[in-house]
C-alpha cells in the first residue's frame, strides 16, 4: 500500500439473535435495531484482536446501527480509537419485511420472496429499498472515505446486505452475484482502493479468527 491508495478492512458486525434464534429462525433485520447477543459480542472481541495483530486500522466508521456500533466500538477501542458513525453504510430498508421470517412474509409476498433468494437484483423491498438503492448509497460512501484516507488503513464496519452489496461493486459484478459472496458474521474483507477509485481485493470473508468461537 502506498500514500496513493486507501487500505479498507470492511468487517460484519457480530451475531444477533435474529441472525439465528432458537429455533433456527432467521429474520430480516435491516433498520431495526437487535444487539449483539452473547457470541456477537465475543466475536467483535476476537475481531478487534485480530484486527490489532494482523489488519491494524487508524480509523473506524459504521453504520448507524446499534449491531454494528457495538461491534465497531469493541474494535475502535483495542485500536486506542473512537468510532465515526457514517450513514453510507446503514442497512438495507426492508420496509414491510422488516422483523418477519421468511416464513412469515412468505404469506403476503411468495413471489417476491422467492424472487429475492433467486433474482434479488429485479425487485425493492415493499416499502423499502432495493439492492440499486443501497449499491447508490455505499459506493458513493466508499469514495468519499477512500479518497479522505489516502495511506491509511480504515476499518468500515457494516451489513451482510450492505457488504456484499459493496464487495459486488469493488469486484465489477452486478447485483445479479448477490448472493455468490458470503458475509458471515464478524467477517474480515481487505482491499485497497487507488487513486483512480479502482480496488485490488486481498481478503474475503475471512473468519479463521473465530475457529475457537464455534462448536
Amino acid at each position: 500500500m502506498n500514500e496513493q491508495t486507501t487500505r479498507i478492512v470492511l468487517i460484519r458486525h457480530g451475531q444477533t439473535a435474529w441472525n439465528l434464534t432458537s429455533d433456527g429462525t432467521v429474520r430480516f433485520r435491516g433498520q431495526a435495531n437487535p444487539p449483539l447477543d452473547d457470541v456477537g459480542l465475543k466475536q467483535a472481541a476476537t475481531t478487534a484482536q485480530y484486527l490489532l495483530r494482523r489488519w491494524p486500522v487508524e480509523t473506524v466508521y459504521s453504520s448507524p446501527m446499534g449491531r454494528a456500533m457495538q461491534t465497531a466500538e469493541v474494535i475502535a477501542a483495542a485500536h486506542d480509537l473512537s468510532v465515526q458513525s457514517f450513514p453510507g453504510l446503514l442497512d438495507i430498508d426492508f420496509g414491510d419485511w422488516q422483523g418477519r421470517s421468511p416464513e412469515e412474509v412468505k404469506e403476503n409476498h411468495p413471489d417476491l420472496l422467492r424472487a429475492w433468494f433467486e433474482r434479488p437484483h429485479t425487485i425493492a423491498i415493499p416499502g423499502g429499498e432495493s439492492l440499486n438503492d443501497v449499491r447508490d448509497r455505499v459506493t458513493r460512501g466508499l469514495h468519499a472515505l477512500a479518497n479522505r484516507h489516502h495511506g491509511q488503513a480504515v476499518a468500515m464496519v457494516g451489513h451482510t446486505v450492505v457488504n456484499r452489496v459493496l464487495l459486488c461493486a469493488v469486484l465489477g459484478l452486478g447485483n445479479d452475484r448477490f448472493w455468490r459472496l458470503r458475509q458471515d458474521t464478524c467477517a474480515v474483507n481487505v482491499f485497497d482502493v487507488d487513486q483512480n477509485d479502482d480496488a485490488t481485493i486481498v481478503v474475503l470473508n475471512d473468519t479463521c479468527h473465530l475457529q475457537d468461537l464455534r462448536d
